[in-house]
């Protein structure tokens, strides 16, 4: 295996991932379907999400393999985002729809079963490590994240067409930050940044054909489907979240400079900084185009 000096396998990060590639044809093809059924919106932001966790990959494969502040703050900004993403234009609408049939309390389901689902499925996914597949499991993880929140995304817009290209866009404003951590962690362990294909062009696979099925118009129902989205958005958001604490994935990068004690230490009002910043694009964004 050949390694350079920060311990990265450089011929494995030379390969090229079949599934990757195949996942964007996937989307190229779906998107004429888009196309001939009129469905702009959703087709809008499945591209917006490609090109940014492609811009955001690219950045992160040129990056230095062993520098925590990039890292923290490609986590910290990604995370921000969803959060604020999630708490501006999916709970309100979880929420407000529930209140329309006549229970609040519809959307508050979605969002606990969308939060736990998000949870089992990463344990699950955790277990999963621990087999010798040969899936690289870093880039399937974020991969069915991808095809579950474009899923989402899709039901969203097919029961309610009338909503705005902004709620999309800013729902999938984290995949340039999440691109470019992604990478790092992929980059660290020898993997081919085409894997990021497919949680790329993820949200396009699944959007736009569950944008084309028939939704019930049931408050109840809409309700449920807006809280889950907000539920899986928010616990993705927080593993995102910096974790700056001993035996963590920084605390490893960390511990390839001098003084990581130290280090360690000063990264922690970067953490704090980075999701500040995620958090306050995704507002000045949204009073820019509203």
């Amino acid at each position: 295996m050949e390694t350079n000096h920060s311990g990265v396998d450089s011929a494995g990060a030379g390969r090229l991932s079949l599934v990757g590639v195949a996942g964007t044809l996937a989307l190229v093809a779906l998107s004429g379907l888009a196309y001939v059924s009129g469905i702009w919106k959703v087709l809008v932001i499945s591209w917006v999400a490609f090109a940014a966790m492609a811009i955001g990959t690219v950045l992160g494969a040129r990056a230095e393999a062993t520098a925590p502040y990039k890292l923290v703050w490609g986590y910290g900004v990604a995370s921000g985002a969803m959060i604020t993403s999630a708490a501006m234009f999916l709970l309100p609408q979880a929420i407000g729809i529930g209140g329309q049939a006549g229970a609040p309390q519809f959307g508050g389901i979605g969002v606990a079963l969308g939060i736990v689902a998000g949870y089992s499925a990463h344990t699950i996914g955790h277990r999963l490590t621990h087999l010798d597949v040969s899936l690289d499991l870093t880039a399937a993880q974020i991969a069915a994240h991808a095809l579950s929140a474009g899923a989402i995304i899709g039901l969203v817009y097919g029961s309610m067409p009338s909503l705005g290209l902004v709620l999309g866009l800013a729902i999938v404003s984290h995949k340039g930050p999440a691109g470019y951590a992604a990478m790092r962690r992929l980059r660290r362990a020898g993997k081919p940044a085409s894997a990021l294909l497919l949680p790329a062009a993820g949200v396009g696979i699944t959007a736009i054909p569950a944008a084309l099925l028939p939704v019930p118009d049931v408050p109840a129902l809409n309700a449920v489907i807006f809280g889950f989205a907000a539920g899986v958005f928010l616990h993705v958001a927080m593993d995102f979240l910096p974790n700056c604490e001993a035996g963590s994935e920084i605390d490893e990068v960390c511990s390839l400079h001098e003084g990581s004690h130290d280090l360690l230490d000063q990264l922690r009002t970067h953490a704090v900084g980075s999701t500040a910043l995620g958090a306050a694009a995704v507002v000045v964004g949204w009073l820019v185009v509203s």
